[in-house]
């Protein structure tokens, strides 16, 4: 018997990916249980949160991973991108070469994950404006030329935070139940459309899948 916490109209695998210490973790900390750690460290491996949002009058279960950054565990991570239908890029707005490093990693992401998963571009410690060495123009620039959704966001404050995942969650519901609707074999973009409510089975089964370490 599910408990209230399981109770779920949809079921969506979101990964966040990106350069070590752009705060893909406390990005998954503040929006999973609004919390956050000056003195985060690096992931190890890969760790997971949930959330359950409503978009609708539909509960959307938000089952997020935390792919580490560092080259030596790409080979890892870059398993958990099979069934993930959002992904955020995040680079840190105060650190140019982790904005260059975006390219690579939406490569990696297209080569790895469903050609119609829904990816935004995150320019993560908004905060640090004076600090900044990615123009904003520059970011958006680069999202709209290759089809990605972007905002700017900080943990640290939790500017967007909220904004950015329920942005994600809700194009991908709206995609998801337009499918369902049509009974197409493919994914499309379109308008939101009214839907009966159905169910949907998780991309793993929480338990089974454990990291070997979490530090957030």
């Amino acid at each position: 018997m599910r408990g209230k916490d399981d109770e779920y109209d949809y079921l969506f695998k979101i990964v966040l990916i990106g350069d070590s210490g752009v705060g893909k973790s406390n990005l998954l900390s503040r929006f999973t249980r609004n919390e956050f750690n000056l003195e985060s460290k690096s992931t190890i491996g890969v760790e997971f949160a949930t959330r359950s949002i409503t978009v609708d009058s539909k509960t959307v279960k938000a089952q997020i991973w935390d792919t580490a950054g560092q080259e030596r565990y790409r080979a890892i991570t870059s398993a958990y991108y099979r069934g993930a239908v959002g992904a955020l890029l995040v680079y840190d707005i105060a650190k140019y070469l982790t904005y260059e490093d975006a390219e690579r990693w939406l490569r990696e992401l297209q080569d790895h994950a469903d050609a119609n998963i829904v990816i935004m571009l995150v320019g993560n410690k908004s905060d640090l404006r004076h600090l900044r060495a990615v123009p904003t123009d520059e970011a958006k620039s680069f999202a709209e030329k290759n089809g990605l959704s972007f905002i700017e966001t900080s943990a640290l404050d939790s500017t967007n935070v909220e904004t950015a995942f329920h942005n994600v969650l809700t194009e991908i519901y709206r995609i998801v139940s337009q499918k369902q609707m049509a009974g197409q074999s493919e994914l499309e973009l379109g308008p939101s459309t009214t839907i009966e409510p159905i169910h949907m089975l998780p991309t793993h089964q929480e338990g089974k899948q454990t990291p070997c370490c979490q530090n957030i």
